[in-house]
């Protein structure tokens, strides 16, 4: 993303923040940028259309953290229980950014990008679950591309209706990620070996 790209997307996440989709302006976002408005539709043809940039954004930032806390796991139940922690937490740490943008994206046209947005996270996914494959950790009959959606998918959506959908937040929190664990190392026939 070039610089003036990612000023406008970090203007319009603070902006949105600050005053809802409905009631942020293009000349708002502008403004948090330092750019000028003509400038803007240079990248984007109105206030919702930053909405897929905010998703890419946001699941670079999970790819990231994730990348960065299983970095020393030994085994893939380890790693799970690593993404699990980092998503809980980043979701539970933006849920603010998180509601906006799924709210942003369906009411657009734009959730049909979610998969290209969300493609090297689930290519990273596939990658471990052929590790572990080879490995023999898990079922040889998983298939690693369709597994790492699903996975990500159960898990993001176990985060998100913990912080995002639910009044019991972090009271709920331990008890999901335990279920979400539970049901994927089951799943997947991984056996749960610590070190």
């Amino acid at each position: 993303m070039d610089n003036k790209k990612e000023r406008i997307v970090l203007s319009a996440i603070e902006v949105f923040r600050e005053k809802g989709i409905e009631k942020a302006k293009v000349s708002d976002i502008v403004k948090g940028a330092g750019i000028a408005q003509g400038t803007f539709y240079l990248y984007f043809s109105s206030k919702l259309a930053v909405m897929p940039s905010i998703a890419e954004i946001m699941a670079d930032r999970m790819l990231q953290a994730i990348k960065q806390e299983t970095k020393l796991a030994m085994n893939l139940a380890e790693q799970l229980e690593k993404v699990v922690d980092a998503v809980f937490q980043l979701t539970e740490a933006d849920r603010d950014i998180f509601a906006l943008m799924y709210a942003g994206l369906a009411a657009t046209e734009y959730l049909t990008e979610w998969e290209a947005i969300y493609a090297d996270y689930y290519r990273w996914m596939a990658g471990q679950l052929e590790e572990a494959k080879a490995a023999g950790e898990i079922s040889q009959s998983i298939d690693a591309d369709e597994t790492a959606i699903l996975l990500i998918g159960l898990i993001e959506s176990a985060a998100e209706q913990t912080y995002l959908y639910s009044s019991d937040g972090k009271v709920g929190a331990a008890e999901k990620k335990r279920q979400v664990l539970n049901f994927a190392y089951g799943a997947l026939g991984c056996e749960v070996v610590r070190h």
